[in-house]
């Protein structure tokens, strides 16, 4: 009687496993879960006690006891200064998201067709990203908007026969040159780099094409160039909209004084902090409701911004189609 012998594959050692094809799952989880930690704590465990604090009276403590329900939700909505936060924001956001993507479009256009010298200038441009906003608002501050008598401003206006300016102060808006300047020298850098690989996405024979038909540089800039371009900025478009939601750095190092924030140019942000960590009162529940509302806004546009590419997608497909039943037709035809 003969027994048949079974081959049993051989063990692979912990180390073969990671080497091999079935490692690569480890690695991805490897990767991933440090900033899926981060995320975890930084974001979504704070929104969700921020929302649990929101329906309670939070003032001074982590453990609050009173339930409220939706009364900090209703105080934040007639609360005068949130109203005019939030109108602070739409002002700043009108400014800084048209002239942001202006700027950083001509500069991306201007660098994308250098051929000297390109990482160089791309480099130059993107040094400011990664400035931190607290040093970049106190070097404006210190050294270009210095009060009314000093600083490089006004050094340039008495040059020229001006007079001073007392460019922070709540006297006129001349705080907002400050703030908008700011802003666009830390992130204009950015968003170039994100507009010139859009337009290295776009192919050659469209430009040789227009070129063909003897299109100009601002034909095949509005024909040719925008509307293959149009996927890319409408995500600039929304991070810029967003970024100009969470603006607080800026406003709050540009123009607080000795700990205290003056009464005018209050985006959401800096009210809420106000409310909550700034204020004698320390009225966390306040602030977990504002965080709550400004979180909820945030969806918002993120949801229209994929609404609006979902949209625009269709409708690129629908012509498509369109033009190759057309092209068929002809065909058949002739």
């Amino acid at each position: 009687m003969s027994s048949s012998a079974v081959s049993v594959p051989p063990t692979r050692s912990f180390w073969q496993r990671v080497r091999g094809h079935q490692g690569r799952n480890l690695w991805f989880a490897l990767f991933v879960a440090p900033f899926l930690i981060g995320l975890l704590v930084f974001v979504y465990i704070p929104i969700i006690w921020s929302a649990y604090l929101s329906f309670f009276d939070a003032r001074a403590t982590l453990s609050p006891t009173k339930f409220v329900g939706f009364a900090n939700y209703q105080n934040l909505l007639s609360d005068t200064l949130f109203r005019n936060s939030m109108l602070v924001f739409i002002i700043f956001a009108v400014f800084i998201v048209p002239l942001t993507y202006v700027c950083s479009l001509a500069l991306a256009l201007a660098l994308n067709n250098v051929g000297k010298f390109r990482a160089f200038f791309r480099s130059s441009f993107f040094i400011p990203t990664a400035c931190s906003y607290v040093v970049a608002a106190m070097v404006w501050r210190l050294s270009f908007f210095n009060g009314a008598r000093f600083g490089l401003a006004n050094s340039l206006l008495r040059k020229v026969g001006g007079s001073n300016i007392d460019w922070l102060s709540g006297v006129g808006y001349w705080y907002w040159i400050a703030l908008i300047s700011l802003r666009l020298w830390l992130q204009v850098g950015y968003y170039m780099i994100l507009l010139i690989a859009g337009l290295n996405r776009i192919p050659t024979d469209s430009y040789e094409a227009a070129a063909i038909d003897g299109a100009g540089r601002w034909a095949t800039l509005r024909h040719v160039t925008m509307p293959q371009l149009r996927g890319v900025s409408a995500a600039v478009l929304m991070l810029l909209l967003i970024g100009a939601f969470q603006a607080f750095d800026e406003f709050y190092n540009l123009l607080s004084s000795s700990g205290t924030y003056p009464p005018y140019a209050r985006p959401p942000l800096v009210h809420l902090y106000l409310i909550s960590v700034g204020g004698a009162d320390q009225d966390l529940g306040m602030g977990g409701a504002g965080t709550v509302a400004l979180t909820a806004i945030i969806v918002l546009f993120g949801l229209a911004q994929n609404w609006l590419m979902s949209g625009q997608e269709r409708r690129e497909k629908k012509a498509i189609k369109q033009a190759a039943k057309t092209h068929r037709k002809e065909v058949f035809d002739g």
